[in-house]
C-alpha cells in the first residue's frame, strides 16, 4: 500500500510522550498495520505508535498533531511534561539506494512497511535521547554529592538520596533493556527481510548501537559510583558507631575505677 499520493517529501516527527502507551485503546482507530501499530492521523497523515511510549508522525498537519498528541497523552502512563523529539525529512528517491543522503531519509516508495522501519529508528532514537539526558543529570548530581561528601565527610540524608538515585538508575536500565530493546531486530524485518538493508543504514546513521553501548557503560559507571559512595557512607557510619562503643567502654571503665576509688576511700 502506497501513501501520500500527492507528495514526494513528507515530514516525520518523533516524540517520546510517556513511559508506556495503551495501544489496545487505539484498536477502534483506523488501523493500517500492527507491530508496530500504524493508524490514520488527520486527513492525510499516519502515526506509528509504540507501546513503550513513542509516537512517530508522518505528514500530519500541526493542528491535527495537537489533537492526536492530546489523545495519546491520555492513554500514556506517566506522561512526559517535555517530550523528547526529533524530526526528519523523508523523500521518495526510487532511482537511488535507500538510506540517508544530505540529512534526508530516502526511500523507494511511501509504503507502510518502509514507514514502520523509519519509525522504529526515530522512535528508538528519541528513547535513547531521553535516557542520555537522564544519565547526564545523574552524573552532575553524583559529582555534586561526591564533592559534598569529600568536604563534610557525613552521610545522613545523603545515604537516602544515593539509594533513591541507585533505584532511578536501575529503572533507566530496565526501560532500555526490557521495553525499548534497542539492540533487538524489529519484528517487521522477520517478515520483510528485503527491508533489512534500509534498517541497517538508518541504524548506522543514527548510531543507535553505539549510543546504546555508551549509555550502558555510563549506567554501569553510575551504578558502581553510587555503590562506592554508599560503602563510604556506611563505613563512616560504622567507624562512628565503633567510636561510640569505645567511648561507652571508656566511660564504664572510668565509672568502675571511680566507684572502686571512692569505695576504698571509705
Amino acid at each position: 500500500m502506497s501513501l501520500f499520493h500527492d507528495a514526494s517529501t513528507v515530514r516525520a516527527r518523533a516524540l517520546l510522550i510517556g513511559e508506556r502507551i495503551d495501544v489496545r485503546a487505539l484498536e477502534q482507530a483506523q488501523r493500517l498495520a500492527s507491530s508496530p501499530l500504524v493508524i490514520q492521523a488527520g486527513a492525510r497523515g499516519v502515526a506509528v505508535v509504540f507501546r513503550w511510549g513513542a509516537v512517530v508522525l508522518f505528514h500530519v498537519a500541526p493542528l491535527e498533531e495537537v489533537g492526536l498528541l492530546d489523545q495519546l497523552r491520555r492513554l500514556a502512563e506517566d506522561p512526559v511534561a517535555k517530550p523528547e523529539q526529533e524530526e526528519a525529512e523523508v523523500r521518495i528517491a526510487a532511482e537511488k539506494p535507500e538510506g540517508v543522503e544530505a540529512s534526508v531519509i530516502q526511500v523507494g516508495a511511501f509504503t507502510i512497511e518502509r514507514l514502520q522501519v523509519v519509525a522504529e529508528i526515530l522512535g528508538r532514537s528519541v528513547a535513547l535521547a531521553r535516557s542520555e539526558a537522564q544519565v547526564k543529570e545523574s552524573v552532575a548530581v553524583i559529582e555534586s554529592w561526591a564533592r559534598g561528601l569529600e568536604k563534610t565527610g557525613t552521610g545522613g540524608a545523603l545515604e537516602r538520596q544515593l539509594k533513591r538515585h541507585l533505584g532511578a538508575t536501575l529503572l533507566i536500565q530496565h526501560a532500555m533493556a526490557a521495553r525499548v530493546e534497542i539492540g533487538d531486530k524489529p519484528d517487521l524485518l522477520w517478515e520483510r527481510p528485503d527491508l533489512e538493508r534500509l534498517y541497517a543504514r538508518l541504524e548506522d546513521e543514527y548510531e543507535l548501537k553505539e549510543r546504546d553501548k555508551i549509555l550502558d557503560r555510563k549506567l554501569a559507571l553510575i551504578t558502581s559510583t553510587v555503590e562506592s559512595l554508599l560503602n563510604i557512607v556506611a563505613t563512616k557510619h560504622s567507624n562512628r558507631l565503633e567510636w561510640y562503643i569505645i567511648g561507652l567502654i571508656l566511660f564504664e571503665i572510668v565509672l568502675t575505677v571511680f566507684t572502686m576509688v571512692t569505695g576504698i576511700g571509705r
